[in-house]
This record gives C-alpha cells, structure tokens and sequence, in this order.
C-alpha cells in the first residue's frame, strides 16, 4: 500500500512543478477537493468505450416504485489492482441482494479493460455521473442510496484514483461531501474501504446517514496487497457479516470483532474503523433490514488473513 501512495505522490509532484521553471502551480490537497483526475495516453476509441458502457449500466436502472423504500447500490474501486476490482465486484452483488437493489446497482471498477467486460471504468468523473444517475431514478425522499468503494487512502487527500501510468487523481471528502448534498441524497449508507478513511467522517454525518470505514482518520488499514482477494475490511464486513441475516448493528460489530482478532494475531497497529448511524436512518434502515434474506450466502475468495 505504501509502494501505491509513494507512486501517486511522485506523479503528483511532477505535476506540480513545472519543470521550465521548477515553480509550484499544482497543489494536489486543493485539487483532490475538487475531485480532480487526469487521464493520459487513452484512445479516442476507449473514451467511446467508456461512454458507451456508463450509459449502458446507467439504462440499466430501474426506476424506483412510489411508496417502497428502494435502495440503489453504487459499488466502485478506484485503483486497478486487482483486490479492489474483485472487492466492489463482490460488495456489488452482496449489498443488492441485502438491500433488494438487484436491477438498481451500478458496480464500476479502476482498470476494467483488463478485469471485466462491459464495466465502466473507476474514476472520479464516472462516479459523479453514476450518482447523478441514481439521484435522477430515486425518490429522494423516500428511497437509499448504498454506497461503496475501496481503494487506497491518504490522510490529507481522501481516496486515490489510479490506473496503471493511465488514469490518477483523489476524491477528498469535501468532494464527495458535496457531490451528496448537491445531488440530495438524504438517506444513505456510505462504506468506505481505504486506509485513514476516517477522514471522510466529519463531513459526511448527519442524522438520515449511515457510514462505515475501514480505518480511523489517523491508522492504515490491511490488506491490500494486489494479489488478495479481500481487504480485512472489506473481507470482514462484506464477505462475512453483511452476508448474513443479521441486523446492521451486529453485522458491524462482528466486522470489527474479526478485524481486531485479525490485526492482532499479526501485531498490527490496530486500524479502529468508524461506525456512525445517525438518529433518523432507523426510520429507512429498518424496513431494508426487514426484508433481507433470511438465508446467508456462502464466503468467496481467499480469507483476506491468509493471504497477509
């Protein structure tokens, strides 16, 4: 993980400085606050791609229905390794099954091309659109927006956006803050995997939200080596406790329980997720709950410990 932020960190600086005269004129903290990306060395052709699949995923969705409380799953991962493509994929499938989203999901991924047929790609712009896109087919008043990503995390620039040498860029939390509000999302439930992803905690509360986080503002998360499966975090909440009938406040609880006894057992520096539900998102979480299966679907991939 540290080997993937050095590596966005160097690319960040050397466009920060412009190499004529050596004088700063990029600040990539402000810029990540403007949910900035950059995109190089892409074909005419696979912007069309991308265009093409977006829409296609956004045609998709299914409208809402007058007096149920829909859900509408957003699932992305924003690098290309592969842990965080197969993390969303499965995080995808697990929320719209437990929250009746099937036919209301939209799963995007970092470096698609080479991982999935058909998946837009993981970026910052699409995922703006993706939610522009489910904030037009939601009652906003009445339904949920699920929300999931993972990727890497900086403790001054939020979640890092990167593809190979192709695709860079950051979404601070003061983007992703307003593009919610200014969508007007209230009910929503929002599943950050990425170290220091308690950052995002402050600006993202308020009394319809539910949020999760892999980490405190100020600790690393785990696992997240590319050839893994799972993130602890996304291993222990999503591949365990949300795929079982059980209320969202257990299935957290179960979640930390696993990643303490997981960081332990390696003499990790504990990562302390963040668990917030605000004092009205029981009034949409308990009808979604309600109506879960009452059956556990099975684990998938390799347990994020072994592979640590």
């Amino acid at each position: 993980m540290q080997k993937r932020l050095k590596a966005i960190a160097l690319a960040l600086a050397m466009i920060a400085t412009n190499p004529a005269t050596g004088q700063q004129g990029f600040n990539p903290v402000d810029a990540a606050k403007n949910g900035w990306s950059m995109e190089q060395n892409r074909s005419a052709n696979w912007h069309l791609a991308q265009h093409k699949r977006l829409a296609s995923a956004i045609a998709a969705l299914q409208p809402q229905r007058n007096g149920v409380i829909d859900s509408y799953v957003v699932s992305i991962g924003l690098d290309s390794d592969s842990v965080f493509s197969k993390e969303a994929s499965e995080a995808a499938k697990v929320l719209s099954r437990r929250y009746g989203a099937i036919g209301r999901t939209i799963y995007l991924a970092a470096g698609a091309d080479d991982q999935s047929v058909g998946t837009p790609q993981g970026s910052p712009p699409n995922l703006a659109t993706a939610l522009a896109a489910v904030a037009s087919k939601m009652n906003l008043k009445e339904d949920v927006l699920v929300l999931f990503t993972t990727s890497h995390g900086d403790p001054n620039s939020g979640l890092a956006y990167r593809d190979g040498e192709k695709g860079i860029g950051m979404i601070a939390p003061v983007r992703l803050a307003r593009l919610l509000d200014d969508l007007g999302f209230e009910r929503r439930m929002i599943l950050l995997s990425a170290c220091y992803s308690g950052v995002f905690l402050p600006l993202l509360t308020n009394e319809n939200t539910v949020i999760v986080t892999a980490a405190a503002s100020n600790r690393t998360s785990f696992g997240c080596a590319p050839g893994n499966d799972w993130t602890f975090f996304g291993d222990a909440l999503i591949n365990n406790s949300l795929r079982k009938p059980q209320s969202f406040e257990n299935a957290t609880a179960e979640a930390v329980s696993l990643i303490s006894t997981w960081e332990s057992s390696k003499q990790l520096i504990p990562s302390r997720p963040q668990i917030f539900i605000g004092e009205k998102a029981n009034v949409w979480l308990a009808p979604l709950e309600a109506k879960m299966p009452k059956t556990d679907t099975p684990k998938v991939g390799k347990p994020a410990i072994e592979s640590f």
